[in-house]
Order: structure tokens, then C-alpha cells, then sequence
């Protein structure tokens, strides 16, 4: 038996896993990634204890598996995308790492918009400019912090600072970095072009050379097995993008199903033979199969609303349910008649698929309703506000999609994801995976040793597919008009929003 490590490095979680050949989870470890917000609009973290992070669950990953660390075949890793980790000409971090949930350099994208500069851009990157990309951050360090800017020697992603760290070799994995607004889609390449239009050419040495998914990057040094536990020369893969890491891990290999994760964020994805071009979706990047583009919308509208609800709104019921308080969950929103009344549920507690300044609300509240109504409308506007990114990858897909493939903390739930889909109006193939960052990872160290030829290979003996869930009719319909009103809700609420945000300030 061979076997495989993954690592996770999200947002908000340092995860690691070992696998063997066959999928199977020998076990996984994680830690809660500090972050801290100098100021508003700020989120970083720092860059030598999202290491040590790592470090530490690699080594209760690999104690928990009970493998020796010279069994593993091979390690890659996955982590959030955007956001800016820099390694200065001093062989140590420069400064704290930035995340993708940053937007201290709004100004830039809003100035480069108005002076054309994201339309031309647009021609070679297929993508909108966002604040948290590398391009705006860049920029905005240049300005702000030129004494970082002009001792900057790699310009890294959060996973392939992570990978360097492993190795001492700098590598750009494709994945991430063809959404960073400085590589060309048409050639797969860096771009002086792209360089010179947000007055940033002098970068252009400390971008890293670029690489593939499955590509060995080199192998673990003395210094990180000392850290780590890792054998040394434990061969070390591109790894991924952590959307294109759940992406592989539910086994999307052709345009024809959709990858949704509800976790924290709503991840909704499909691959595509050419990038979406008419400006109506959020991003294309090359994706992890070279021939395929990868079209994403997101948001942070996703499960992490429920988690909030919880903590703040039904805090006596986690105490009286403990761990099983998502059973508790589903079963109100089982007991509630079809035909029973409940509100709507906006879920743009930590942002919005609709507008900068959007906020989260209930809406329609009644006298009789209880938390049973509440939860169920905080269910059914999780899952609308994929339908909204859903319903935009539709426009983009000629061919239409076979299926959902669903991942997450709501594909643990039956009856969560039965309303999928109905609502979604599609199959949902809930997928029997716990951790899909660190899953994929290891199918990609599979590919990347040899042990698989290829992707499709590996998930043929490494995916963990569940049952299929099918729309309900009579459900279908009725969501269909609450959809209707939930978008009516969205549109009068806009005027609202732009309203409370100039009176705030």
C-alpha cells in the first residue's frame, strides 16, 4: 500500500491528511489559522506561525495514521487563492502574509477601473480585477510600504510560500497563479504587459517560475524533515488552488457537472474548454487538467452563515444538542408542514454575490414563528445564494449540466442537501468526502509519483462517492417562486444598503 499527504491551508484552518492508494483517510489534523486585522479592511497573518501551523499538523497527521513518515510517497498542498505571501532578499518572510479576504487596496481596482486599465487587462488575464488579488496588493505595497516592495525576492501564493518552505525551491503553481491578475490565460505565462499597465515591471524577477498540478517541485530538505517529521527527499507536487483541490477531490473532469462546496465560502465551479469571455462570470483560471479552463463564482454566503446563527441566535440548543446539534437542525426543518410559512434569510453576514455593500436579514418575521422557521430559512437562502452563482454558470454553458457534485459542511446533511436539489431543479451526488483540500491534494501526489498515470486514474480508485439526491416536484415549484422573491428581496434592499453604508461612515 502507498501513501499520501495533504495539506490544507485555508482562510481560516491549517489542515493536514494521509491517505493510502485507495482514498481512504488514515487521519487528519487541523489548527485554527490566527488571523489578525491591523485595521479595518486588513486580514494577515504571520507567515512563520502559518508554518510552525503546519508543521504541527503534519506531525499529528502522521503520528495519528500510525504510517511512518518514510512510507509516504509524496506530499502536496493546496491553499486559498489570491492574497499575497512575500519572501524577501533576506531568506525570511518580509511581512505578515495577506489574505483573500483583504481589501485594503480597493482604491487601485476602482481607479484602474475608471482609467480602462481592468478592461484591458481583461483581454489577456479573462478575469475582474478584485482588491484581494496580488496586482492590487502589489500596488499598494509599492506605495505604502516601500521599504518591503524593494527587498521583495519571491512574490508567493499561501501554498506555494508553503511548498518553499518544504523544499527551498520557489515554484508558481498554475492553479493559483492564473488568477493573480499577472499571467496571460492565452499563453499560461507571465505577462510584461499585464506588468507594465499597474506600473509594477519591476516584479517581474521575483515571480517564480511556473509549474503543474502534478508536477514534482522538488523534495523535502534536512531543515523541513527536522521541522516536520517528513522524511527528507520525500518527493513534493505542485499541488493546487483550493477550489481546483475540491474541485479534483469530487472528481470534475468534464464541463458536464458542477463542483459546489458549501462550507465558509460558496464555491461553484465547472470546467470549460475556453474561458467564459463576455464579462459575466467572477474568474476563469487554468485549471488543474491542462485542457480545461477552470469558471468560478463564489462568495462568502455560504454554511459559515449557519455557523454564526448557531453561535449568536442558538447557542441554549448547541449546548443542549452538543455534537449533535446538526441532527437537531435538520429535524426542525424536517417537522415544519410544507405548506407552514417561514421567512427569508439573506446570508451576507461576512459579504455578498450581489453588492459590496450588502447585509444579511431575515425578512418577513411572524408573531407564531421559532427557531424552527429560522433555520430553515437560513437552509433555503445558503443554498439560493448558490443558485444566483449557479444560474450565472448557466449562461456560460451552451450544453447545460448533467449534475451538482456537493462537498462541504451541507452535504453532511440529507435534508440540506435535498433542498439543493430542489432548488438547484438538477441530481445532487453528495460525495462521502470529510476533508476535500487535503483529498485532493493526495490524488494529486498520486499522479505526481507515478503511482497513477493519470487524474482520472486516481479518482477511479481514489473518490468517495455517495448517493444521488433527485428534485421533488412539488417542493421545486414552491422554491421556484420563493427564489422569485428572494431576488425581488435582494434588488429593493440595494438602495437600502447604499443608504446605511453612507450614513455609517
Amino acid at each position: 500500500m502507498k501513501y499520501f499527504l495533504g495539506l490544507d491551508n485555508g482562510g481560516t484552518t491549517t489542515k493536514a491528511g494521509v491517505y493510502d492508494e485507495t482514498g481512504g483517510e488514515l487521519a487528519v489534523a487541523s489548527l485554527p489559522a490566527r488571523v489578525f486585522s491591523p485595521q479595518s479592511e486588513f486580514f494577515e497573518q504571520d507567515m512563520d506561525e502559518l508554518w510552525d501551523s503546519n508543521c504541527t499538523v503534519i506531525r499529528q497527521a502522521v503520528k495519528k495514521s500510525g504510517i511512518p513518515a518514510e512510507k509516504l510517497k509524496g506530499i502536496a498542498v493546496c491553499g486559498h487563492g489570491k492574497g499575497l505571501y512575500l519572501w524577501g532578499k533576506d531568506n525570511r518572510p518580509l511581512r505578515n502574509g495577506i489574505l483573500s479576504s483583504d481589501s485594503r487596496a480597493k482604491t487601485y481596482v476602482e481607479q484602474w477601473e475608471a482609467d480602462g486599465i481592468v478592461k484591458q487587462a481583461f483581454s489577456k488575464t479573462c478575469q475582474k480585477i478584485l482588491p484581494c488579488q496580488p496586482v492590487p496588493l502589489l500596488r499598494w505595497i509599492k506605495e505604502q510600504e516601500p521599504h518591503v516592495f524593494s527587498n521583495i525576492q519571491w512574490v508567493f501564493e499561501c501554498k506555494d510560500y508553503i511548498r518553499f518552505r518544504l523544499t527551498g525551491e520557489a515554484r508558481g503553481e498554475i492553479t493559483d497563479y492564473s488568477g493573480t491578475g499577472l499571467v496571460n490565460l492565452s499563453t499560461g505565462q507571465y505577462d510584461r504587459e499585464l506588468l507594465r499597465l499597474f506600473s509594477l515591471e519591476e516584479i517581474f524577477p521575483a515571480l517564480p517560475p511556473l509549474c503543474g498540478s502534478f508536477d514534482r517541485c522538488g523534495q523535502v530538505t534536512p531543515q523541513a524533515a527536522a521541522e516536520t517529521g517528513l522524511a527528507p527527499g520525500t518527493p513534493v507536487i505542485g499541488g493546487m488552488f483550493d477550489i481546483d483541490a475540491c474541485a479534483a477531490a469530487v472528481g470534475i473532469s468534464r464541463p458536464d457537472a458542477v463542483c459546489m462546496i458549501a462550507g465558509t465560502w460558496s464555491i461553484n465551479e465547472y470546467l470549460r474548454a475556453k474561458p467564459v469571455l463576455d464579462g459575466t462570470v467572477m474568474l476563469n483560471s487554468i485549471s488543474f487538467l491542462p485542457d480545461y479552463f477552470l469558471v468560478e463564482e463564489s462568495s462568502p454566503t455560504s454554511a459559515g452563515n449557519l455557523e454564526w446563527v448557531i453561535d449568536r441566535m442558538l447557542s441554549q440548543l448547541r449546548e443542549r444538542h452538543q455534537s449533535n446539534i446538526y441532527q437537531a437542525l435538520d429535524q426542525m426543518v424536517e417537522e415544519l408542514p410544507l405548506e407552514e410559512q417561514y421567512p427569508f434569510f439573506v446570508p451576507f453576514l461576512m459579504g455578498s454575490n450581489l453588492a459590496p455593500n450588502a447585509k444579511a436579514s431575515f425578512i418577513g418575521l411572524q408573531s407564531f414563528q421559532n427557531q424552527k422557521h429560522l433555520v430553515k430559512a437560513v437552509y433555503e437562502g445558503i443554498v439560493f445564494s448558490h443558485k444566483t452563482h449557479f444560474e450565472r454558470l448557466k449562461q456560460s454553458n451552451k450544453e447545460g449540466f448533467r449534475c451538482v457534485r456537493l462537498a462541504g459542511g451541507a452535504a453532511k446533511s440529507m435534508v440540506w442537501s435535498q433542498m439543493f436539489a430542489d432548488i438547484l431543479e438538477l441530481p445532487v451526488e453528495v460525495m462521502d468526502i470529510k476533508e476535500t483540500g487535503t483529498l485532493g491534494c493526495a490524488m494529486a501526489a498520486a499522479v505526481g509519483t507515478g503511482t497513477y498515470e493519470s487524474f482520472e486514474q486516481a479518482f477511479s480508485h481514489m473518490g468517495k462517492a455517495g448517493g444521488c439526491l433527485y428534485p421533488r416536484p412539488e417542493r421545486t415549484e414552491l422554491y421556484r417562486r420563493r427564489y422569485q422573491i428572494y431576488q425581488h428581496i435582494n434588488q429593493s434592499l440595494a438602495s437600502v444598503w447604499a443608504e446605511m453604508g453612507e450614513k455609517l461612515r
